[in-house]
């Protein structure tokens, strides 16, 4: 397997500011009563509530990299709720810096569409994630953007086939494979723990996503004889020992090495 490898994973939340100017809101309703009229209006059509791309607000980008030098987990977080965009420029310029393998799971059905709109909306600039073969003639084969190029590899959408019906949720391969999965909360509970001041929390749970996410592209990597036996060992012992080591600063990770099977 070659280094460097980026995987990452996005929490976000629905944009009441965002949902208050396309609805003309009255100025003196507040957030809670905006974001529930727009609910109760979907539940009248028989539609959910799950708020569309451009109206996901993102709060955290959490990432995992791996390269010769090591293993780092890092998150881009949103503390003073008005730095979206920074945590999103902070991210294309980790990209724009290393060009690495890019991960995820199911990054190309949502994480990368939202981080579009929302870079879109804030000025974002990501020239060489764009890039499709205009700078670099190899981007033209192997790009971020295209579906069936690996540059960007959505684990979830090339082991279904790229057939929705066959998608599989991270939390239950993750579990499947002997790995912690889903730690604390999930993705439904983010944003009543962001009204609730729980930005750590939030941070925390998109690291163990994450850090999921990476284990399992090294279980598809063995699969794929990137990796041998012998290595794929080495690099799961190399994790916990990275995890061990970050433990004492951060408690989630001796929750999850703790639910490591």
């Amino acid at each position: 397997m070659s280094w460097p490898v980026l995987v990452f994973d996005i929490e976000s939340i629905p944009d009441v500011a965002g949902l208050r100017a396309l609805r003309g809101a009255p100025a003196d309703a507040t957030d809670a009563q905006v974001y529930e009229a727009w609910v109760q209006e979907r539940k009248e059509k028989g539609q959910g509530d799950f708020m569309p791309h451009h109206l996901q607000r993102v709060v955290a980008i959490s990432c995992v990299f791996r390269n010769a030098e090591g293993l780092k987990v890092h998150s881009f977080v949103d503390r003073d709720g008005a730095s979206e965009g920074k945590v999103i420029q902070s991210f294309f310029n980790t990209l724009e810096k290393h060009v690495p393998q890019l991960v995820s799971w199911n990054g190309g059905g949502f994480d990368l569409p939202v981080l579009h709109y929302r870079g879109l909306r804030h000025g974002v600039t990501a020239c060489k994630y764009w890039d499709l073969g205009e700078d670099d003639r190899e981007f033209k084969w192997n790009n971020y953007i295209g579906r069936y190029h690996l540059r960007h590899l959505d684990l979830m959408d090339l082991l279904a086939m790229y057939q929705p019906r066959a998608n599989a949720p991270l939390d239950a391969m993750a579990k499947l494979c002997g790995f912690p999965g889903k730690l604390g909360m999930d993705g439904s509970q983010v944003y009543p723990a962001w009204l609730g001041g729980q930005l750590e929390d939030i941070r925390r749970y998109c690291e163990t996503d994450v850090m999921n996410t990476y284990l399992l592209y090294c279980r598809f990597q063995k699969m794929r004889a990137g990796f041998s036996e012998a290595e794929y060992e080495q690099e799961i012992a190399f994790v916990k020992a990275t995890l061990g080591n970050l433990a004492p600063a951060e408690p989630h990770w001796q929750e999850y090495l703790g639910a490591w099977v």
